[in-house]
């Protein structure tokens, strides 16, 4: 029996979902079973056309669901294009790729990938949670068949990045959060509580391009943008690791100090999309706090470095 985690990322790709998905590509402790693809940083299509792109600059042969296109309740928004870049990579233009997403839809998908690896398949959203609420939602198993789900969102006593209470994934759908803490599932949250402790800069950029030409420059690529953004927001010193931390949470939740608190998301008002603590007696989800911010990033660096 193999010892690799399997995983499913869901993903709105991004710059730094492109950083998670080539570090899953590299990890020698993931067995990645495919992507889902979301609204968030860009649209849903244009996720599943960069979703597809990465997998195949990659070499990965996973199977490609697209997602939902809009939150739960909440009206369509503007994608994130300022942080990202007009076609999600930064500067880096558009390319269509070769291959196609899966006829089955990402929840689907999600819901039948479930069932058949029950107890042993674990998720990792890094975007708006819509896709994981409505699986939910789908089937009433759903819950109980994920062995985890460590998702990229959140801020327990950071405040937010978008409000001054709410992280962007969390934001983006409230409702849809509330339903993934409110499941019962094993739920991990990597929140700029942990996140904002870890940053990649230019010269990570550079030294990953340096080991690993084709997609660490293409990393590298994209950074210049992305970095750009940060110093626009006064961050001068790099980019938080957001998605690729909650990759590595997945293979690696020893780096991380947790605690166990029930979490509701408010869903209205000036606080919507803060997450705090639940007063219903829900199960508990596993906050992280605290982390290993240098063995974090020594792990995402040498990963990259073994990318062709």
């Amino acid at each position: 029996m193999s010892d690799k985690v399997k995983l499913i990322i869901d993903t709105d790709p991004g710059v730094d979902d492109a950083m998670a998905i080539f570090y899953a590509a590299a990890a020698t402790d993931i067995d990645l079973l495919g992507l889902t693809t979301i609204f968030g940083n860009v649209t849903v299509e244009m996720a599943t056309r960069n979703a597809l792109r990465l997998v195949e600059a990659a070499g990965l042969d996973v199977p490609v669901a697209a997602g939902e296109k809009t939150p739960l309740q909440l009206p369509p928004f503007k994608p994130s294009f300022h942080v990202h870049g007009d076609e999600g990579f930064g500067d880096i233009p558009a390319v269509t790729p070769k291959g196609k997403a899966i006829d089955e839809g990402a929840v689907d998908f999600l819901c039948r990938m479930a069932r058949e690896h029950k107890g042993e398949l674990v998720l990792c959203p890094i975007g708006p949670l819509t896709n994981i609420a409505k699986a939910i939602q789908q089937d009433p198993a759903f819950a109980r068949n994920v062995k985890r789900i460590v998702l990229m969102g959140g801020s327990y006593r950071e405040g937010g990045n978008i409000t001054p209470h709410a992280e962007a994934n969390i934001y983006h759908d409230p409702h849809a959060a509330e339903v993934v803490f409110a499941s019962g599932a094993r739920v991990e949250m990597v929140g700029l509580d942990v996140t904002h402790r870890i940053l990649c800069t230019a010269n990570d950029f550079r030294d990953i391009a340096a080991a690993a030409p084709k997609l660490g420059g293409m990393l590298q690529d994209m950074s210049h943008f992305y970095l750009a953004f940060y110093k626009s927001v006064g961050k001068l010193d790099g980019c938080s690791l957001h998605d690729p931390a909650a990759v590595i949470a997945c293979t690696h939740p020893h780096l991380f100090t947790a605690e166990n608190v029930g979490i509701t998301v408010s869903c209205d008002g000036d606080k919507s999309g803060a997450t705090q603590t639940a007063k219903d007696g829900r199960a508990p989800t596993a906050v992280y706090t605290a982390v290993e911010a240098a063995a974090v990033k020594g792990l995402f660096l040498e990963a990259l470095a073994r990318l062709s």
